[in-house]
């Protein structure tokens, strides 16, 4: 099971890969926060914010999520209006699995 609650039917090839690969990274907390923001704007973002996106679905688990929480700072190249959605589009006032 994904955990995706969007349906790729709608979504050209590289979006749906993109959807793919976001709920698809290998630990569950990163899973939650790639694949609930693909869900939510993967059908709006640009070709220049999907290649972004696409460049933080390629950063290690642990280093993601420690800029995400705000444990490590985020390098410059990454630290990209998407990267800044991203983190913003979270409530971290809960669980990430809630």
């Amino acid at each position: 099971m994904s955990g995706s609650s969007r349906t790729s039917a709608d979504l050209d090839p590289r979006r749906r890969k993109i959807l793919f690969r976001a709920w698809h990274r290998g630990m569950r907390e990163t899973d939650l926060i790639m694949g609930r923001f693909a869900d939510a704007e993967i059908g709006a973002l640009s070709d220049v914010e999907l290649d972004e996106f696409e460049q933080l679905i390629e950063v290690l688990d642990r280093d993601l999520l420690s800029w995400i929480t705000g444990e490590a700072a985020v390098p410059e190249n990454y630290d990209t209006a998407v990267f800044r959605r991203l983190k913003a589009f979270h409530n971290h006032s809960k669980p990430i699995h809630v």
